[in-house]
Protein backbone atom coordinates (compact mmCIF):
# COMPACT_ATOMS: atom_id res chain seq x y z
CA UNK A 1 0.00 0.00 0.00
CA UNK A 2 1.39 3.98 -0.12
CA UNK A 3 2.35 5.97 2.62
CA UNK A 4 0.31 6.31 5.44
CA UNK A 5 -1.31 9.29 5.15
CA UNK A 6 0.14 12.64 7.11
CA UNK A 7 -1.99 15.66 9.33
CA UNK A 8 -0.06 18.27 10.23
CA UNK A 9 -0.69 19.45 14.01
CA UNK A 10 1.36 21.97 16.36
CA UNK A 11 4.72 20.89 16.76
CA UNK A 12 3.89 17.63 16.41
CA UNK A 13 2.79 15.30 13.25
CA UNK A 14 0.42 12.30 13.57
CA UNK A 15 -0.05 9.66 11.01
CA UNK A 16 -3.51 8.88 10.49
CA UNK A 17 -4.07 4.75 10.93
CA UNK A 18 -7.42 4.81 8.75
CA UNK A 19 -5.92 3.77 5.69
CA UNK A 20 -4.43 0.54 7.82
CA UNK A 21 -5.27 -2.02 5.63
CA UNK A 22 -8.41 -4.55 6.52
CA UNK A 23 -6.68 -7.88 8.14
CA UNK A 24 -6.53 -10.80 5.64
CA UNK A 25 -7.71 -13.83 6.01
CA UNK A 26 -6.53 -15.93 8.61
CA UNK A 27 -3.97 -18.67 7.13
CA UNK A 28 -5.15 -22.09 7.51
CA UNK A 29 -2.58 -23.45 10.02
CA UNK A 30 -4.12 -23.89 13.65
CA UNK A 31 -3.00 -21.55 16.72
CA UNK A 32 -0.67 -24.41 17.96
CA UNK A 33 1.03 -24.09 14.48
CA UNK A 34 1.33 -20.31 15.03
CA UNK A 35 2.60 -20.58 18.62
CA UNK A 36 5.55 -23.01 17.63
CA UNK A 37 6.46 -20.72 14.83
CA UNK A 38 6.24 -18.00 17.85
CA UNK A 39 8.36 -19.95 20.15
CA UNK A 40 10.64 -20.52 17.56
CA UNK A 41 11.41 -17.15 16.46
CA UNK A 42 14.30 -15.78 18.14
CA UNK A 43 14.04 -12.22 20.38
CA UNK A 44 15.15 -9.68 18.41
CA UNK A 45 19.12 -9.43 17.79
CA UNK A 46 19.27 -6.02 16.00
CA UNK A 47 21.66 -4.12 18.58
CA UNK A 48 23.75 -1.62 15.88
CA UNK A 49 20.90 0.68 16.65
CA UNK A 50 18.39 2.03 19.19
CA UNK A 51 15.76 -0.41 20.46
CA UNK A 52 12.18 0.66 19.16
CA UNK A 53 9.03 0.36 21.26
CA UNK A 54 5.21 1.34 20.14
CA UNK A 55 3.34 2.49 23.05
CA UNK A 56 -0.21 2.16 22.53
CA UNK A 57 -3.07 3.49 24.99
CA UNK A 58 -6.53 3.39 25.01
CA UNK A 59 -8.33 7.40 25.01
CA UNK A 60 -11.65 6.78 25.27
CA UNK A 61 -13.13 8.70 28.04
CA UNK A 62 -13.06 6.35 30.37
CA UNK A 63 -9.14 6.16 30.25
CA UNK A 64 -7.92 10.19 31.82
CA UNK A 65 -6.84 9.10 34.70
CA UNK A 66 -4.75 6.47 33.72
CA UNK A 67 -3.56 8.54 30.72
CA UNK A 68 -2.24 11.43 33.41
CA UNK A 69 -0.80 8.41 34.89
CA UNK A 70 0.84 6.97 32.04
CA UNK A 71 2.39 10.49 30.82
CA UNK A 72 3.57 10.91 34.40
CA UNK A 73 5.55 7.85 34.08
CA UNK A 74 6.89 7.14 30.70
CA UNK A 75 9.89 9.14 31.16
CA UNK A 76 11.07 5.90 33.66
CA UNK A 77 10.96 3.74 30.28
CA UNK A 78 14.03 6.08 28.55
CA UNK A 79 15.87 5.99 32.10
CA UNK A 80 15.54 2.08 32.07
CA UNK A 81 17.33 1.73 28.86
CA UNK A 82 19.80 4.52 28.87
CA UNK A 83 22.61 1.66 29.41
CA UNK A 84 21.21 -0.33 27.01
CA UNK A 85 21.95 1.62 23.68
CA UNK A 86 18.67 3.88 24.39
CA UNK A 87 14.75 3.34 23.44
CA UNK A 88 12.91 4.99 20.35
CA UNK A 89 9.21 4.97 20.94
CA UNK A 90 6.11 5.40 19.21
CA UNK A 91 3.05 6.96 20.81
CA UNK A 92 0.23 5.15 19.46
CA UNK A 93 -3.76 6.21 20.59
CA UNK A 94 -7.34 5.61 19.86
CA UNK A 95 -10.50 8.06 20.79
CA UNK A 96 -13.39 9.39 19.63
CA UNK A 97 -14.98 8.15 16.44
CA UNK A 98 -12.98 5.89 14.11
CA UNK A 99 -9.30 8.13 14.91
CA UNK A 100 -6.28 6.15 15.10
CA UNK A 101 -3.51 7.96 15.02
CA UNK A 102 0.47 7.32 15.77
CA UNK A 103 3.25 10.10 16.17
CA UNK A 104 6.80 10.09 15.11
CA UNK A 105 9.36 8.09 17.24
CA UNK A 106 11.21 9.98 19.59
CA UNK A 107 14.00 9.85 21.45
CA UNK A 108 13.31 10.96 25.00
CA UNK A 109 10.88 11.52 27.11
CA UNK A 110 10.15 14.67 27.09
CA UNK A 111 9.33 14.55 23.98
CA UNK A 112 6.74 11.63 24.35
CA UNK A 113 5.30 13.56 27.49
CA UNK A 114 5.10 17.00 24.95
CA UNK A 115 3.17 14.30 22.72
CA UNK A 116 0.99 12.89 25.17
CA UNK A 117 0.10 16.96 26.63
CA UNK A 118 -1.50 17.91 22.68
CA UNK A 119 -3.88 14.42 23.52
CA UNK A 120 -6.80 14.75 25.46
CA UNK A 121 -9.52 11.44 25.90
CA UNK A 122 -12.65 11.28 24.09
CA UNK A 123 -15.97 9.00 23.95
CA UNK A 124 -15.29 6.08 21.46
CA UNK A 125 -14.96 2.42 20.74
CA UNK A 126 -12.00 0.41 21.01
CA UNK A 127 -9.64 0.19 18.04
CA UNK A 128 -6.96 -2.47 19.04
CA UNK A 129 -6.71 -4.04 15.84
CA UNK A 130 -6.42 -0.85 13.78
CA UNK A 131 -3.50 -0.92 16.71
CA UNK A 132 -2.04 -4.20 15.80
CA UNK A 133 -2.19 -3.63 12.23
CA UNK A 134 -0.28 -0.51 12.48
CA UNK A 135 2.70 -2.26 14.48
CA UNK A 136 2.90 -5.08 11.86
CA UNK A 137 2.98 -2.51 9.47
CA UNK A 138 5.81 -0.27 11.32
CA UNK A 139 7.80 -3.38 12.03
CA UNK A 140 8.02 -4.08 8.42
CA UNK A 141 9.82 -0.61 8.09
CA UNK A 142 12.48 -1.23 10.74
CA UNK A 143 11.79 -3.65 13.45
CA UNK A 144 9.92 -3.55 16.25
CA UNK A 145 11.33 -4.57 19.64
CA UNK A 146 8.00 -4.65 21.30
CA UNK A 147 4.83 -3.16 22.17
CA UNK A 148 3.00 -1.81 25.48
CA UNK A 149 -0.88 -2.01 25.34
CA UNK A 150 -2.41 -0.20 28.00
CA UNK A 151 -6.50 -0.12 28.26
CA UNK A 152 -9.47 -1.36 29.86
CA UNK A 153 -12.10 -2.87 27.30
CA UNK A 154 -12.31 -4.82 24.06
CA UNK A 155 -15.32 -4.30 22.34
CA UNK A 156 -13.82 -6.01 18.97
CA UNK A 157 -13.89 -9.61 17.56
CA UNK A 158 -11.71 -11.94 19.79
CA UNK A 159 -10.66 -14.29 16.65
CA UNK A 160 -9.85 -10.92 14.73
CA UNK A 161 -7.01 -9.73 16.84
CA UNK A 162 -6.37 -12.90 17.94
CA UNK A 163 -5.40 -13.34 13.77
CA UNK A 164 -3.43 -10.09 14.18
CA UNK A 165 -1.87 -10.96 17.01
CA UNK A 166 -0.23 -14.59 15.65
CA UNK A 167 1.22 -12.34 12.43
CA UNK A 168 2.83 -9.99 15.07
CA UNK A 169 4.43 -13.38 17.03
CA UNK A 170 5.78 -14.61 13.34
CA UNK A 171 7.19 -11.78 13.15
CA UNK A 172 9.33 -11.15 16.76
CA UNK A 173 6.97 -8.55 18.16
CA UNK A 174 6.06 -8.74 21.40
CA UNK A 175 3.02 -7.82 23.19
CA UNK A 176 2.70 -6.33 26.46
CA UNK A 177 -0.78 -6.08 27.75
CA UNK A 178 -0.99 -3.79 30.71
CA UNK A 179 -4.75 -4.54 32.06
CA UNK A 180 -6.52 -1.61 34.01
CA UNK A 181 -9.56 -3.10 36.08
CA UNK A 182 -11.42 -5.99 36.13
CA UNK A 183 -13.38 -6.29 33.00
CA UNK A 184 -13.25 -10.17 32.32
CA UNK A 185 -13.57 -9.74 28.41
CA UNK A 186 -10.93 -7.53 28.23
CA UNK A 187 -8.93 -9.57 30.67
CA UNK A 188 -9.27 -12.83 28.22
CA UNK A 189 -8.65 -10.81 25.41
CA UNK A 190 -5.56 -9.13 26.14
CA UNK A 191 -4.35 -12.68 27.54
CA UNK A 192 -4.71 -14.09 23.83
CA UNK A 193 -2.84 -11.22 22.66
CA UNK A 194 -0.03 -11.73 24.87
CA UNK A 195 0.22 -15.19 24.52
CA UNK A 196 0.08 -15.06 20.70
CA UNK A 197 2.80 -12.92 20.46
CA UNK A 198 5.31 -14.53 23.19
CA UNK A 199 4.89 -11.54 25.23
CA UNK A 200 3.20 -11.19 28.41
CA UNK A 201 0.00 -9.80 29.98
CA UNK A 202 -0.50 -8.34 33.81
CA UNK A 203 -3.17 -6.16 35.34
CA UNK A 204 -2.87 -3.06 37.49
CA UNK A 205 -4.86 -0.62 38.99
CA UNK A 206 -4.44 3.22 38.54
CA UNK A 207 -4.68 3.18 42.26
CA UNK A 208 -0.92 2.14 42.83
CA UNK A 209 1.06 3.81 40.28
CA UNK A 210 4.18 1.99 40.94
CA UNK A 211 2.61 -1.29 39.65
CA UNK A 212 2.11 0.65 35.94
CA UNK A 213 5.51 2.25 36.28
CA UNK A 214 7.46 -1.27 37.07
CA UNK A 215 5.51 -2.74 34.14
CA UNK A 216 6.69 -0.01 31.91
CA UNK A 217 10.06 -0.08 32.77
CA UNK A 218 10.47 -3.98 32.30
CA UNK A 219 8.87 -4.11 28.95
CA UNK A 220 10.85 -1.15 27.73
CA UNK A 221 14.07 -3.05 29.09
CA UNK A 222 13.11 -6.03 26.66
CA UNK A 223 12.64 -3.70 23.56
CA UNK A 224 15.95 -1.72 24.17
CA UNK A 225 18.09 -4.98 25.38
CA UNK A 226 16.13 -8.10 24.53
CA UNK A 227 15.35 -10.92 26.96
CA UNK A 228 19.25 -11.01 28.58
CA UNK A 229 18.06 -7.45 30.10
CA UNK A 230 14.81 -8.40 31.21
CA UNK A 231 16.55 -11.32 32.98
CA UNK A 232 18.94 -8.38 34.23
CA UNK A 233 16.24 -6.56 35.78
CA UNK A 234 14.78 -9.50 37.54
CA UNK A 235 18.10 -10.86 38.71
CA UNK A 236 18.36 -7.28 40.69
CA UNK A 237 14.89 -8.17 42.03
CA UNK A 238 12.63 -6.41 39.73
CA UNK A 239 9.30 -7.44 40.60
CA UNK A 240 7.39 -6.99 37.18
CA UNK A 241 10.44 -8.29 35.15
CA UNK A 242 10.16 -11.49 37.06
CA UNK A 243 6.59 -11.46 36.48
CA UNK A 244 6.82 -10.86 32.76
CA UNK A 245 9.64 -13.71 32.45
CA UNK A 246 7.40 -15.71 34.45
CA UNK A 247 4.90 -16.25 31.10
CA UNK A 248 6.98 -15.60 27.92
CA UNK A 249 8.58 -18.64 26.10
Amino acid sequence: MGTTALRSLPEVVLADNSRIPANPAPGSKGVASFLEQVRQTPAPHERSSRGRLVFALDATMSRQATWDLAQGLQAQMFRTTAALGGLDVQLVYFRGFAECRASRFVADGAGLADLMSKIQVQGGHTQIGKVLRHIREETGRAKVGAFVYVGDAMEEAVDDLAAIAGELGLLGVKGFMFHEGHDQSAGQAFREIARLTGGAYAAFDASAPGKLAGLLSAAAAYAAGGRMALERQAREGGEAAQKLLSQMR
